[in-house]
């Protein structure tokens, strides 16, 4: 229910510029993007789609329902705003105060949050899949490890490195984590570092009792040892072709 309202605001929220200036105050409006000084002011709804916000003031602002997608907001200070259910698809925040603000369902898929202050933000509900930057604190490794999988399943192994790393240095022994980030190597032609996550993945399991984990590390660790011109000259391998039969083993891992 929650995502079926999050979408009807996020359509009528874009539908056009006249529409949502009939929402948000049309003087606001004004006044923030000829000034970028605009604290407090009553914003929500409004369309503001690759606006140039950078070091703009939006302190306490209501943004709740706004499209602010693809703009730019480095450094702006959101300090207490309400961006609740507001679309920021590939937003730059770097660097962007964000102390107390409300995010709560608001969609922040592929969102630049390098440095930006996320001192007590409300994030139940917000998709952040994708988003750069993400600080170790306003996730769980869970989320990580599950953010990781599908950027791999992807293809997008770089992004899905950076996951792993993040879910590893927030549990040091999250053994499907390790795994995870091997196929990753793997699929990159980073050999070594492929066998030493597997084997450290290994080791965990193991310490864990984890018989599946086990039996799918020792799998892995197998077909690393094949010769490395024969799997080159099966093609590039998927990000799943060592785990279609015990596919359970790294869904377990996901948050749910």
């Amino acid at each position: 229910m929650k995502s079926q309202i999050l979408a009807i605001a996020t359509f009528i929220a874009t539908i056009s510029l006249n529409q949502t200036v009939l929402a948000a105050n049309s003087e606001h409006i004004r006044q923030l993007l000829a000034s970028k000084q605009c604290e407090n002011c009553d914003l929500s709804g409004a369309g503001l789609i690759m606006a140039d916000l950078n070091n703009a003031n939006l302190k306490g602002a209501n943004l709740s329902g706004a499209n602010l997608s693809r703009a730019n907001l480095s450094g702006a200070d959101l300090a207490g705003a309400d961006l609740s259910g507001a679309s920021l698809f590939g937003v730059n925040l770097s660097g962007a105060k964000l102390t107390g603000t409300i995010l709560m369902g608001a969609d922040l898929r592929n969102t630049y949050l390098i440095n930006a202050d996320l001192t007590g933000v409300n994030l139940n509900g917000a998709n952040l899949q994708g988003a750069y930057g993400i600080p170790l604190q306003i996730a769980k490794p869970e989320e990580f490890y599950g953010w990781g999988v599908t950027e791999a399943q992807k293809g997008n192994q770089q992004r899905a490195l950076e996951y792993f790393n993040q879910a590893i240095a927030l549990k040091p022994d999250y053994a499907g984590a390790y795994l995870a980030r091997a196929v990753a190597r793997y699929q990159l032609f980073d050999q070594q570092g492929a066998f030493q996550d597997a084997q450290a993945a290994e080791k965990l399991f193991t310490n864990q009792n984890d018989r599946d984990g086990i039996q799918t590390a020792q799998v892995f660790l197998k077909q690393l040892q094949t010769p490395q011109t024969a799997q080159l000259d099966r093609g590039k391998p998927s990000f799943m072709d060592f785990f279609g039969s015990v596919t359970s083993v790294l869904l377990q891992f996901l948050p749910f």
